[in-house]
């Protein structure tokens, strides 16, 4: 009696979170060639991704890290908490040391720049799902060399309420803090980054990924 043959696995379901629409419609296009990979949603923003990942149940999550609403990380980080059987997996063309240490404890099992070929990401997209994770070497590299950031997480959320130029009184307003306690958390992250004031406090965290 002849043994039939396995029934085919079904395929790895994807949501692809991404603002520019072109970038994501190429990169659904792309993997959707791949035969054990299903695009089952696709969003814009921090908000619908979670929307669209509660709603259709992704085995993996590839996200932009750069979203309105909530960077990736954010979203990594609710996926986390609320589905934890989806493994998320981080594209960005912003992989500076901070933003690669902030995903990794959020739970992230892959961070990849977006010059990655489709062919290549669809095989990490698999090694992610097998529980296994992968870093791009280069930024990995980059990571080890800038550092842990001196920074608290209040003074770190301080700055980056500072960073579109609001002014103390709406910062405070915002972190439900007083003006002066403000002053002395920005103040203290500028002395900490070695910077001469809090805008450019605001531009060497960002540059090294600490906010």
């Amino acid at each position: 009696m002849t043994t039939p043959p396995p029934s085919p696995s079904p395929p790895l379901r994807l949501l692809l979170a991404d603002d520019e629409h072109l970038i994501r419609g190429a990169l659904a296009a792309l993997l959707s060639l791949e035969d054990d990979l299903l695009v089952v949603a696709e969003a814009a923003s921090g908000p619908e991704a979670l929307a669209m990942a509660r709603a259709h149940v992704p085995d993996v999550a590839v996200l932009d890290l750069q979203m309105p609403g909530a960077d990736g990380v954010k979203v990594a980080t609710s996926l986390r908490a609320e589905l934890p059987g989806c493994r998320v997996l981080i594209v960005t063309s912003h992989g500076r040391p901070g933003h690669l240490k902030r995903a990794l404890a959020a739970g992230v099992r892959g961070f990849v720049p977006k010059t990655v070929s489709a062919q290549h990401l669809a095989e990490i997209i698999r090694t992610v799902h097998a529980g296994n994770r992968y870093v791009d070497p280069e930024l990995a590299a980059d990571a080890i060399a800038a550092g842990d950031s001196p920074l608290t997480a209040r003074e770190a959320e301080v700055l980056e309420l500072a960073a579109d130029g609001a002014p103390v009184a709406e910062i405070a307003e915002r972190a439900a803090l007083s003006q002066g306690t403000v002053r002395n958390y920005l103040s203290s992250a500028a002395t900490k980054i070695g910077a001469e004031n809090r805008h450019a406090a605001v531009r060497l965290a960002r540059e090294r990924g600490w906010v």
